[in-house]
């Protein structure tokens, strides 16, 4: 049974990439983007236990992790389009945004070149986008559509019984701490991830580790029972060594690169890639969350299973 469903995992995939290769040929006009050369070692698989081939947990929950995107180039463009390919076998319907969501100018021509085109077909399909704001954006993206802020530059919301804080790391101010405070002290759900642009952990040479928001923040994480944080800025992937119990990502390269930047050799480095642009996958079963870490151009670069924290 396994192996047919590989098989059948095979064939959706295969169509995906034909059909995708489809659509961007049609687009060609409207961006000026290079086409993705998909990397023959990658195979395109899933790692993630419940591709759509396979019969659905009503524990799962899937969603897209992306950063440090919009700058509306073509490597922006390539992510996005491999991001696509991934999604038709491994369907989820959420994805969240570590921020520099928007680089530069963000009137509408722009939000459109440096968004909407790069993740139409994810739009299309009822993918949304909940976003955070990063130093490069702009606070009234709180009010545009398809980020689903509701006007908010901080929020929490919940799916599948799984809760989300999204943070603003940019103004972190007494008055966001005390809502995040109040906010986690109330919640009774078993999973709590937050996500934001400013790492607290981070190898960066560039950046590095924000210690700031370390201080201000790890220790609520601690106290009220969060597993996982998100966070951006540092254009690399980096999965950090467990902070008291805590797992921390970095994943700042789904339109940005910084090439060599992670420093080599450093204690936090659980898993690194710092060589091309990536997104995540994620899946919650249960008690546990599985990621897989996807190069622009197709490539598993890490994967790997979580437990949730038990206070």
């Amino acid at each position: 049974m396994r192996y047919w469903n590989r098989i059948i995992l095979f064939l959706t995939v295969t169509f995906a990439v034909a059909t995708w290769g489809i659509y961007a040929q049609s687009q060609q006009k409207q961006n000026t983007t290079t086409q993705i050369s998909v990397d023959p070692a990658s195979s395109l698989r899933i790692t993630l236990p419940s591709p759509v081939v396979l019969p659905s947990d009503k524990g799962s929950m899937k969603l897209l992790v992306i950063g440090d995107m919009g700058s509306g180039k073509s490597g922006q463009y390539d992510t996005g389009r491999m991001i696509n390919t991934y999604q038709i076998a491994f369907p989820f319907e959420t994805a969240l945004t570590v921020g520099d969501n928007i680089y530069g100018a963000d009137k509408a021509a722009d939000m459109k070149i440096k968004f909407e085109l790069a993740y139409r077909p994810l739009i299309d399909k009822g993918v949304r986008f909940y976003a955070t704001l990063g130093n490069h954006d702009n606070s009234n993206q709180r009010y545009y559509e398809f980020f689903n802020m509701k006007g908010k530059e901080y929020y929490e919301f919940e799916k599948n019984g799984i809760s989300f804080y999204a943070l603003n790391s940019t103004y972190m101010d007494k008055r966001q701490l005390d809502w995040l405070r109040s906010t986690l002290a109330a919640d009774t759900n078993k999973w709590k991830v937050a996500y934001f642009h400013h790492p607290p952990f981070s190898s960066g040479k560039f950046h590095g580790s924000d210690r700031t928001m370390r201080e201000a923040l790890h220790p609520l994480f601690v106290k009220y029972g969060v597993s996982v944080v998100f966070t951006g800025h540092d254009h690399f992937y980096e999965r950090i060594k467990p902070q008291d119990g805590i797992t921390y990502f970095v994943t700042g390269s789904g339109g940005q690169l910084r090439k060599g930047d992670v420093k080599k050799n450093s204690p936090l480095t659980a898993a690194y890639f710092d060589t091309d642009m990536a997104f995540m996958l994620v899946e919650f079963i249960n008690d546990q969350m599985y990621f897989q870490t996807i190069s622009r151009t197709g490539k598993t670069v890490d994967s790997g299973v979580i437990a949730r924290r038990k206070n």
